[in-house]
């Protein structure tokens, strides 16, 4: 399978992932302790794929203003998440009080969706540089995709909307993964500057968005999950890396 297939297919399956995450909540058929292992587990490989990966092989094909379009990229994401919509977070919306207000449901709606178009231009800039890469980074956007589904759904029913608009929520998060997979390949000679820009969305969903979740919990089993997705992460590239 030619890499553009492949990033195609893959795009697919994480936006699919968005609305398995969404049925969660609405069919209420999966305990919620499983999804706080895919945050920690998919923040821990997130950080190392992001760290470890897209910003040293944006570092090498575009030198240091890689990393203005890294920092770029985070505050992309962070402008649309948390500054136009200032209550967000990850995992079940507990405060409806606060996303009752009209406007709030679908502000964090845009955010998540310029969050999960930058997913697809990170597969798809992974794929345009090598096989390697780009099966890496679809780990890493794999990893969270069933916890934004769950999110935008949470959040939706929280604010007052029906079941059906939930899922179709996640139905678009989905679409714009594609549509960022799409893009990255019709700009592919652009490729330095689109896996750096998505290497500071990968950080900022990891570190801003995820880890707080982990942080979060009581205990010492939701930390160590972060250190199993970063030995994770390390052991494939130890056995598959080049």
């Amino acid at each position: 399978m030619n890499p553009i297939t492949l990033s195609f297919v893959l795009g697919l399956t994480a936006a699919v992932a968005n609305v398995v995450g969404a049925l969660i909540v609405v069919e209420h058929n999966w305990k919620r302790v499983y999804l706080k292992y895919f945050i920690a587990l998919g923040s821990g490989f997130m950080l190392a794929t992001a760290l470890l990966e897209m910003v040293p092989e944006s570092l090498e094909r575009a030198g240091e203003l890689a990393l203005t379009f890294v920092l770029a990229g985070y505050l992309v994401v962070h402008f649309f998440e948390h500054t136009i919509s200032p209550h967000f977070h990850f995992g079940e919306e507990i405060h409806p009080e606060e996303v009752l207000r009209p406007g709030v449901g679908v502000a964090a709606v845009v955010g998540m969706v310029i969050h999960t178009f930058f997913d697809g231009v990170a597969i798809a800039a992974g794929f345009v540089v090598s096989n390697w890469l780009g099966a890496v980074v679809f780990l890493a956007v794999f990893l969270h995709k069933i916890p934004d589904g769950f999110t935008v759904a949470s959040l939706l029913l929280a604010s007052g909307r029906r079941q059906a608009t939930a899922v179709w929520a996640a139905v678009l998060l989905g679409v714009a993964t594609l549509v960022g997979v799409a893009a990255m390949w019709l700009l592919r000679a652009e490729v330095s500057w689109g896996l750096a820009l998505a290497a500071g969305a990968t950080l900022y969903v990891a570190a801003s968005d995820l880890m707080p979740e982990v942080n979060r919990e009581p205990g010492i089993i939701m930390p160590v999950w972060v250190f199993v997705g970063v030995a994770f992460m390390l052991g494939l590239k130890y056995l598959f890396g080049v």
